[in-house]
């Protein structure tokens, strides 16, 4: 049996020293640090600076395989995960080529992890006009929810839906117990399809808070009436949390999420055609962001995740044209150490972030996952708050070497991570790809 002692253990949203014991893949036991152990143990006994976290969770990960591996795959996306201490992910149903809309289309995307995931991966499937009325297949076969969007996707493959099918995908995924996860941005109100040219704030001119806003009231009302369950992705404008505050003051059941890219950067200070800071919806001012802030640590934010959306580097950068490049951070590696540093600088403690990280997201996406208690799967992390690393794009497990954080100096490094009680991660490097599993729970049919 393989036992991990630290000083400084989080368990039950609290850090302090524990021994975690760990036997076939699963965590057996949590015990006193100074506990007796048994002859045949394996004692593990973390460094004076390590604290031992849970495995975190990212239920926002664009992996694109199969269709556009090129632009990101099981393989590199999950390496990416594991040395970042992310060792569950939850993969979106685009930009694969077919996306997950049908039982087919998710058969192919599993027969696609074949032999390469280094951490677990779970999956979403996607809420189209083609498939409304027949979700409960893909349901079955065990997806966690539906992602639906309210504006163009970006790919031709996976349709938005208008305010009517938008209200049919909420009653339908109610009647399957199921959730609809909503980029929700309202169309009226986004302009600049073509060239913008290089200039940032023209770029978030196109795409105003006011389209945020509404599009969340619009889901919100859907809710209310149907009383479906929803979650809110990648919220930026901070303006439209107080509709979130008053839904849930209100008793209905509606989730949300920002990401590390708008709690870490500011449209103060992204240069002229640096394209690798273009997502949708935009990272928008440092006043914007302080707000954000307030949320996360208010209880209004449910998780952090890293809406990993990464392309090739000719996609990603068009003439240095905000309107013609690709709209994605590539940032799963560098997402909790990105906002950890952040975090530390304005004074919040590690205590705070982690339930972001870990609890959140799993509970978004209904998985037993990211936390340290008798019965979980033993993901755990030796993690090193104090490390700092500079970041190099070329050195990033990821596919292709664009991100926003080259250059940047970061605090924390994942040292050691145990995926299933096996040390995927030694060092701060994969030691042992492809030992993830592919999370497909068998769902009664409705």
């Amino acid at each position: 049996m393989t036992v991990v002692r630290a000083a400084r253990v989080w368990i039950g949203g609290a850090f302090g020293p524990a021994q975690v014991r760990v036997d076939e893949g699963v965590v057996v036991a949590v015990a006193a640090y100074d506990a007796p152990l048994w002859p045949d143990d394996e004692v593990i006994t973390l460094a004076d600076d390590e604290v031992l976290l849970p495995g975190l969770v990212d239920s926002h990960v664009h992996v694109n395989e199969p269709g556009r591996t090129h632009w990101e795959g099981f393989a590199s996306a999950t390496r990416a995960a594991a040395v970042a201490g992310v060792t569950t992910i939850v993969d979106m149903p685009l930009n694969s080529i077919p996306p997950t809309t049908t039982p087919d289309a998710l058969a192919a995307k599993l027969a696609a992890t074949q032999g390469k995931l280094s951490v677990d991966v779970a999956f979403w499937g996607g809420a189209v006009p083609e498939n409304l009325g027949a979700l409960g297949p893909l349901h079955a076969a065990g997806v966690r929810g539906f992602k639906a969007f309210l504006a163009p996707s970006g790919v031709d493959e996976f349709g938005h839906l208008d305010a009517e099918q938008l209200r049919a995908a909420l009653a339908e995924v109610a009647a399957l117990g199921s959730v609809l996860i909503v980029h929700a941005e309202d169309p009226s109100h986004l302009h600049g399809s073509g060239p913008l040219g290089s200039r940032y704030d023209d770029f978030v001119a196109s795409r105003p808070p006011v389209s945020e806003r509404e599009a969340v009231a619009r889901v919100i009302d859907g809710v209310r009436e149907t009383g479906a369950r929803a979650h809110i992705l990648h919220v930026s404008a901070a303006d439209s949390l107080d509709l979130v505050r008053a839904a849930r003051a209100e008793g209905l059941p509606l989730t949300v999420e920002t990401c590390p890219h708008y709690l870490t950067l500011s449209a103060d200070d992204v240069p002229a055609g640096a394209t690798q800071y273009k997502c949708c919806p935009p990272i928008r001012d440092s006043a914007n962001q302080d707000l954000l802030w307030e949320a996360v640590l208010d209880g209004t934010v449910d998780a952090v995740v890293s809406d990993h959306s990464p392309a090739t580097e000719d996609v990603k950068n068009v003439d240095d044209d905000f309107g013609l490049s690709w709209g994605g951070i590539a940032g799963l590696q560098l997402g909790f150490s990105a906002t950890w540093t952040a975090a530390r600088a304005r004074g919040i403690t590690l205590d705070a972030l982690l339930p972001l990280f870990t609890t959140g997201p799993a509970r978004v996406a209904g998985l037993s996952a990211g936390v340290i208690e008798p019965g979980a799967p033993a993901h755990l992390v030796a993690f090193a708050p104090d490390d700092e690393h500079v970041v190099d794009r070329h050195r990033l497990e990821h596919r292709n070497p664009v991100s926003p954080y080259h250059g940047a100096r970061l605090r924390g490094v994942a040292r050691t991570v145990w995926l299933h009680g096996e040390a995927v991660v030694v060092d701060g490097a994969v030691a042992h790809p492809g030992t993830g599993r592919a999370l497909l729970p068998e769902v009664a049919s409705v």
